[in-house]
């Protein structure tokens, strides 16, 4: 009876305006504690101003427009793993890329109109992460896709392959982030990190890795800010490290008994440190740790287990159970 949900709401209100949904795959895996810890709906749907585009892995990648009509609808593979799906699309010209390394080890770009496949990547190997599309130094735009032993560029209008390098040495979850053409890549359980300067062509493993660090994450993604990286790990310890030597500034661990799996949030010149069962830490950005608030929404038991979303000055939280929107009257 599973069924997979995408539901607009009315940001002023959080009145539901639609509610599409469809019928899981036959090949969808059963509902195992690892798999029920999140659902089967982790990505992050993303729109454009013709539609929105969400993805439920072997169940597919699907198209609404803004009204909630069905506009296509695309297979990216059969296969399950373990916690299940993980990645989220993203948009680039007139493409819709996704990540289906669990799926089908590819990751695959459809036409945004009419969900048509324009081009595909084979061999990814156990990446439960989101793509990124950034500019190299040259102004290059350069997709970067990071899974075991490998973080790999493409040229993301065709497809093929700029430059490799060696990556993390185990899974990857955690999404890429750039900044003025790096390229910073965490992953792994035994944790790692490196910095990769973008723009490179062939094997770049000892030209453009700039440094390489056991310090990371396992499944959460880290945020920049005026030269530093900055993240909590799923085992609880907020980190911050130099993002030009790879070097660690501090690690803290914040007040939290369950694994955090939501990333962290940088907006309004602060962090946000979203924990499963304790609530919300606000950070002050900077080569010192300061908690600036913790706040806990009274009565709710539900998980909080994804990142939080930013709308003009307003928090949007999405809990198991829930759909917060958080703001000053």
């Amino acid at each position: 009876d599973l069924r997979l949900h995408v539901l607009c709401f009315d940001l002023p209100t959080g009145n539901l305006i639609w509610n599409k949904s469809i019928p899981a795959s036959a090949a969808e895996q059963e509902a195992t504690r690892r798999v029920a810890d999140h659902g089967y709906a982790t990505g992050t749907a993303v729109c454009d101003e013709h539609g929105v585009y969400a993805y439920f892995g072997v169940s597919g990648l699907i198209a609404y427009d803004h009204d909630g009509n069905l506009l296509w609808q695309a297979e990216t593979g059969d296969k399950t793993a373990g916690f299940g799906s993980a990645a989220s699309p993203i948009l680039y010209h007139d493409l819709v890329i996704m990540n289906a390394s669990i799926e089908a080890g590819i990751v695959l770009a459809f036409n945004r109109t009419s969900g048509k496949e324009v081009w595909r990547i084979e061999n990814v190997d156990r990446s439960w992460t989101t793509p990124i599309v950034a500019a190299s130094g040259n102004g290059r735009d350069e997709l970067i896709v990071s899974y075991k032993e490998h973080v790999r560029g493409f040229d993301p209008l065709t497809g093929s392959e700029l430059w490799n390098c060696e990556g993390v040495q185990d899974y990857v979850v955690p999404c890429v982030v750039v900044n003025d053409g790096i390229a910073y890549v965490l992953g792994g359980r035994k944790n790692q990190s490196m910095a990769i300067r973008l723009g490179g062509s062939g094997d770049v493993t000892e030209s453009h890795r700039i440094w390489d660090t056991n310090i990371g994450a396992n499944v959460t993604s880290p945020v920049y800010h005026a030269g530093y990286l900055y993240w909590v790990s799923d085992r609880g310890i907020a980190n911050c490290i130099d993002a030009t030597t790879g070097e660690s500034v501090y690690r803290e661990r914040v007040d939290t008994t369950e694994r955090v799996y939501a990333s962290t949030l940088l907006a309004g010149h602060r962090m946000y440190l979203t924990t499963r069962d304790n609530g919300v830490f606000a950070i002050a950005v900077g080569p010192e740790y300061q908690e600036l608030a913790h706040n806990v929404l009274a009565g709710d038991d539900s998980l909080f287990n994804a990142t939080p979303a930013v709308a003009d000055n307003q928090l949007l939280f999405r809990t198991n159970q829930y759909l917060y929107c958080i703001g000053a009257d």
